[in-house]
């Protein structure tokens, strides 16, 4: 039975992997500071996409995006705002991701993109 991190490893990993097949260009992976994380940042046309990755082992505690609460979001929100304060570039429109992903025993991964969810 895999951890809680390694499954929320592997759940970034497959996130990951998809956005860049539907085209997402990825900047940043785990960008930290002190006020918190963000899971994956990329590029999607000219839109900055900031993206939230929930991994869970099934579905008994709700879908992994109703992990996402309004003060998770916020935090993301704060994030965004730090991440893009340190490139000094012109502004940008930004877009606020979620990847939920449900690895069940003996399947692989099964993912579903929401767009703009927050």
């Amino acid at each position: 039975m895999a951890t809680n991190a390694e499954m929320g490893r592997a759940g970034e990993e497959a996130a990951a992997s998809y956005l860049t097949t539907v085209g997402l260009r990825i900047l940043d992976r785990n960008w930290r500071c002190r006020h918190g994380e963000v899971d994956i940042i990329g590029v999607d046309g000219d839109i900055v996409v900031f993206v939230e990755v929930k991994t869970r082992s099934g579905d008994g505690y709700g879908t992994p995006a109703e992990a996402v609460t309004p003060a998770k979001a916020q935090r993301i929100h704060r994030l965004a705002g730090l991440w893009l304060a340190e490139r000094s570039g012109p502004w940008v429109p930004v877009r606020f991701d979620v990847v939920e992903v449900v690895i069940a025993d003996g399947r692989g991964p099964l993912l579903s993109h929401l767009r703009a969810a927050f």
